[in-house]
């Protein structure tokens, strides 16, 4: 079956509500388009572990400072629905600004402890952004599983956090972070970067694979960015088990994280 596209709220909750009643499972796979194989992974998860898959496409203005990229941020809504399509999407949601907000918002969804810190100091009124958005969508969509990627990493604890304590009938499902072959973590915003600094940023996933090794984490993973010329680091932390890095390149920023479970065995017998 070819995807369909709805652009209304009403379209997009009645068609869901129909497969629902026709005994369908969904699963949602909230994004703000540009695809790529990061995006067509949660796809294809939710293809897999549902009956029927929904995606949606919306450049959430609520969730970029004015001084941040919303403007140029990437689109292609033709490719996007090739990839969708191809990922065994069913339905893709890609309502315009008007349609999501037709007003002043005056009500916004803040989740506490989990967005401070790390993205939530940098970016202050981005996660009430993303919070925000995905309630709405999540309230559109109805009982479903919704997939994020782990690249992420804090976005997905505030969108578990804001679920649970709002008792939404929705499953959160992580996923694994997708790479390029040398280790670049797929994102949007990877179509920025010169080709200088495309090559300067795999320095975000050798900071993380050096922590991942060290005594110290935090200091390998900062040491390994500044030695980066192209790089400007903007945090190096370890939180929940999980080692986090963030670094501007040129105009650029991304974002990388890993578990941590520890130096190696090889690398303690050499610190003993």
């Amino acid at each position: 079956m070819s995807v369909q596209t709805v652009e209304s709220i009403e379209g997009f909750r009645k068609v869901l509500d129909e497969e629902r009643r026709a005994g369908r499972t969904v699963g949602l796979v909230p994004t703000m388009g540009f695809l790529h194989d990061g995006h067509a992974s949660l796809m294809r998860r939710a293809a897999a572990e549902c009956d029927v898959v929904a995606a949606t496409i919306f450049v959430n203005p609520l969730q970029f400072a004015v001084s941040e990229d919303l403007s140029s941020y990437p689109r292609d809504l033709a490719a996007d629905q090739r990839l969708a399509e191809a990922a065994g999407v069913t339905w893709l949601f890609a309502p315009p600004v008007e349609e999501m907000y037709p007003g002043d918002v005056h009500t916004t969804v803040t989740v506490a402890g989990e967005s401070e810190g790390l993205e939530g100091e940098i970016r202050p009124t981005h996660f009430a952004g993303v919070a925000t958005v995905v309630a709405k969508l999540c309230n559109i969509a109805g009982p479903c599983r919704a997939y994020f990627g782990e690249k992420d990493w804090q976005q997905l604890q505030v969108v578990r956090r804001m679920v649970a304590d709002l008792s939404m009938p929705v499953e959160v499902v992580g996923c694994p972070i997708v790479r390029e072959p040398d280790g670049l973590a797929l994102s949007s915003r990877n179509a920025y970067l010169s080709a200088a600094e495309r090559r300067a940023a795999t320095v975000l996933h050798r900071a993380l694979r050096a922590g991942a090794d060290a005594a110290d984490p935090v200091e390998a993973m900062r040491r390994v960015v500044a030695a980066e010329p192209l790089a400007e680091l903007d945090y190096a932390e370890m939180r929940d088990g999980r080692l986090l890095v963030a670094a501007r390149l040129g105009t650029t920023r991304l974002l990388d994280n890993l578990a941590w479970e520890g130096p190696s065995d090889n690398h303690k017998a050499l610190e003993g």
